[in-house]
């Protein structure tokens, strides 16, 4: 006998952002703190003590790491797809509303099958849009150009690595410090929806979530407290999306950049192309010193 198929709905219930770790009465980021500090262990800057502290206090507990890399973009990401409750992508892991979200989570499952609202009709092609946006105004992970189109390749949508850069032309940077997720959900902004996706309404598709409520109820219920948190889209910290698409000799099938992270004067580079197959070797590549001036 055959096994029957069921299409049951499911919500993604992400991690949540860590708490900031402290290192000699300073809050620590994971790029500018711990990162860096690979690179001054390198040069002799600091000694084997200062490094491992540093290693030790910048991820001190549970959840993601605090800044707009691949686990937090995805989350929020998830949010706008339409795939995960409000709230969910940017509560700290460690908090009490994390623990609510979970529960209603469950609750809105079993509503859910009930009305039999399977993921394919919340994962639509003006979802994936909306989720496209909110990654570019976030300035998120380059990952999400594998993450996203392999989601949607699974709901049957074929979506081109370009449609990044269509989007991306008309969706400036309203968030500010990437490094820092948990500003986004911090105590006394618990009526903002965390992702900024509110300062995006006019670009964004009136799509359904598993929430039961369509993206611009949402965003029409919630209010930025802290605009140097999430910024007015007149004042945008960047006028096009975080990432851009590169095509080109060293790139025939497409390469992608978080263009919101280059200085502008090396948008025009001249010099020598050095060509690396993952990011172990360019790492010992730099730390050896083969990465010099003109390359």
């Amino acid at each position: 006998m055959a096994a029957a198929r069921i299409n049951i709905p499911s919500i993604v219930i992400t991690a949540g952002p860590m708490l900031s770790g402290h290192y000699k009465n300073r809050r620590l980021n994971l790029t500018s703190d711990t990162f860096e500090a690979v690179g001054k262990y390198k040069k002799g800057l600091i000694k084997d003590e200062e490094l491992e502290a540093l290693e030790m206090c910048a991820c001190p507990g549970a959840g993601s790491c605090q800044g707009m890399y691949t686990a937090n973009t995805m989350a929020c990401i998830t949010e706008a797809l339409g795939m995960s409750l409000p709230k969910c992508a940017t509560e700290v892991a460690v908090s009490a509303n994390k623990r609510r979200i979970a529960f209603e989570s469950g609750r809105r499952i079993v509503e859910l099958v009930r009305k039999n609202i399977t993921p394919r009709k919340i994962m639509t092609r003006e979802a994936f849009g909306n989720a496209i946006a909110v990654d570019l105004a976030l300035g998120g992970s380059t990952n999400t150009t594998l993450h996203i189109p392999a989601i949607a390749h699974e709901a049957g949508i074929d979506l081109p690595l370009e449609t990044f850069d269509i989007i991306g032309r008309n969706t400036p940077i309203s968030q500010h410090d990437p490094r820092r997720t948990t500003l986004y959900g911090r105590p006394g902004s618990r009526r903002r929806r965390p992702c900024g996706s509110e300062r995006l309404r006019g670009r964004l598709s009136n799509t359904i979530t598993v929430s039961g409520k369509r993206i611009f109820e949402i965003a029409d219920s919630a209010v930025v407290f802290d605009e140097d948190v999430i910024r007015p889209l007149q004042k945008a910290y960047h006028q096009q999306g975080g990432i851009a698409v590169l095509r080109g000799n060293l790139a025939p099938g497409g390469a992608v950049v978080k263009q919101s992270a280059v200085s502008q004067n090396m948008m025009r580079f001249e010099g020598v192309a050095k060509g690396l197959d993952s990011e172990e070797g360019a790492m010992k590549a730099i730390l050896a010193g083969e990465i010099r001036s003109g390359t």
